[in-house]
């Protein structure tokens, strides 16, 4: 089957789906209490809600954008879904990001870091989607991977929040675990994965040019 040239769809899909299955119910029960996040600020626990709700179908959707055989197989679909993953997804996902990033309880630190990453999230996707519109399919596929690159942060946020808790747990005041562990997790959460991203962007035009010089060495 062609679709199993691509090893990593399976694996992927079902991490995504697990930690969806995970997050999402607590926010569809309308108890603030049961909110992972805790805020004394009035609108912050329904602007969650339209976050936490938004991003998971941006982040389920995106899985099915960027799996090569749906793409080749169903055009008409991946053009289907990719608006639902940009305007039920990803837009109301990052305008609702952008304002409880900036009212974090979790400190300045963590703010900077939620803000900057919904204004990527937001212009990268906008950039995919434009390129798409004007049938720039190489550059749509760039900006796409950095999407979806941003999308999936949140589940490498919360490795790396459990590894700098198991790190610094006896380290750290008590009083300033949570800041602390928060400022770490939002930011190597996603710039690690999109500076990774970016180099293998960068490295396969290199790979591809260095196999072309060989092949015309070698005619020559």
């Amino acid at each position: 089957m062609t679709w199993l040239r691509k090893p990593w769809v399976g694996p992927l899909a079902f991490v995504v789906v697990a930690f969806v299955a995970f997050s999402l119910p607590p926010y569809l029960t309308g108890d603030r209490l049961q909110a992972r996040v805790q805020s004394d600020w009035g609108p912050h626990f329904p602007l969650l809600v339209v976050h936490v709700v938004c991003a998971s179908i941006a982040i389920i959707t995106c899985v099915v954008q960027i799996w090569p055989w749906f793409r080749g197989r169903f055009p008409v679909w991946h053009r289907r879904i990719g608006r639902v993953y940009v305007f039920a997804g990803v837009l109301p996902a990052g305008l609702s990001g952008l304002v409880i990033g900036w009212m974090t309880p979790f400190g300045p630190v963590a703010q900077v870091s939620n803000v900057l990453l919904a204004v990527l999230w937001l212009a990268f996707t906008g950039l995919a989607w434009r390129a798409a519109r004007r049938r720039q399919f190489r550059d749509h596929r760039k900006w796409m991977i950095r999407s979806f690159v941003l999308t999936v942060s949140i589940i490498t946020n919360r490795i790396w929040g459990a590894v700098a808790f198991l790190l610094l747990a006896d380290r750290v005041p008590e009083a300033e675990l949570p800041h602390t562990i928060a400022g770490i997790a939002t930011w190597t959460g996603w710039t690690i994965p999109l500076l990774l991203s970016q180099w293998w962007l960068e490295r396969k035009p290199r790979r591809r040019a260095a196999v072309e010089q060989r092949e015309a060495i070698s005619v020559s």
